[in-house]
């Protein structure tokens, strides 16, 4: 069976169809994350996949006792059922994820403590040299969903050089850094895969153009380009490399597609086989309103 990522329903978890429940705008409603699996052993919440890429996990956890338990939770299920095997990228969907729960602090603060916590519980107090490509945005859900990516090859991780790492953000973003690296690359022997994280408008730690969709395009496409550069891909997200590319574009603002998908093309990222989903969410900060991510998998190796 394959394992489907599907970008706009619950999917059927039983079937390998993981679904982040997002209203799709336009493009590819689903990615495959493994091309051949068999269903796997359970861990809490998590269900998991196995193939010879590796595994695919899958976790849907209430938030009714607040983010930072939930994201406790699923992470510390998480680090269990990947135990022995590197991290290679995650997905998080977070329930209403710029408001504020029962202790006064957004939504994603008190996942961010949660995750950070179970991280630390689960690898050790040096657990950010270890940090995977991840992404983060906001769903009407009452669910904390979280989709991932492991196995037992050789990865490494990448930051874009004009950020700080998010993991070293100060307390103003919340008492604790959020866990992620900005891009991740994984060895497949003769190929290799890259997955760049979630990128937005920031430089340092500081938001860029705040509010303002056109200004933060511009940023979040020289972030893109650097970090693909950092991460061995060159300055075009390895357009020329032989890989095949999908694009997940998250829009704060349906009126805001038209702008977004016409920057992209004219930006002249995309080639004629990409892979492209456009989805309606929030994003992490409440300033921002987009989110641009990457995954090119079969990079010929140079």
């Amino acid at each position: 069976m394959t394992v489907e990522f599907a970008l706009g329903g619950l999917g059927n978890v039983k079937e390998g169809v993981l679904g982040a429940d997002l209203p799709l705008l336009g493009g590819e409603p689903s990615e495959i994350l493994l091309g051949q699996a068999v269903a796997g052993k359970r861990y809490g919440e998590v269900w998991t996949w196995a193939g010879p890429d590796g595994i695919a996990g899958f976790a849907r956890v209430p938030a009714r006792q607040g983010l930072e338990p939930a994201g406790h939770q699923t992470y510390s299920e998480i680090i269990r059922a990947t135990q022995g095997l590197n991290l290679y990228r995650l997905w998080n969907f977070v329930p209403s994820i710029n408001d504020h729960g029962p202790e006064g602090i957004e939504n994603y603060r008190s996942f961010c403590r949660g995750r950070s916590l179970a991280f630390e519980s689960g690898l050790g107090p040096g657990f950010a040299r270890n940090l995977p490509a991840a992404s983060a945005v906001g769903t009407a859900s009452a669910e904390l969903t979280v989709v991932f990516l492991a196995g037992n090859r050789p990865v490494r991780h990448y930051e874009n050089p004009v950020q700080l790492p998010a993991y070293e953000y100060p307390q103003e973003h919340g008492p604790r850094p959020p866990s992620f690296s900005r891009a991740s690359v994984v060895s497949t022997g003769e190929t290799k895969d890259a997955y760049i994280s979630g990128t937005s408008s920031v430089v340092g730690h500081e938001t860029v153009a705040p509010d303002e969709t056109a200004g933060q395009l511009v940023c979040t496409f020289e972030n893109l380009r650097r970090i693909s550069q950092a991460c061995g891909l060159g300055g075009d997200m390895g357009s020329h490399s032989g890989g095949r590319r999908h694009f997940k574009v998250y829009i704060r603002h349906e009126r805001d597609l038209a702008l977004v998908s016409n920057a992209m093309k004219a930006e002249g990222f995309l080639a004629g086989n990409d892979r492209i989903s456009y989805v309606r969410a929030d994003i992490c900060r409440a300033a921002l309103n987009v989110e641009i991510e990457v995954a090119v998998r079969g990079v010929e190796r140079t």
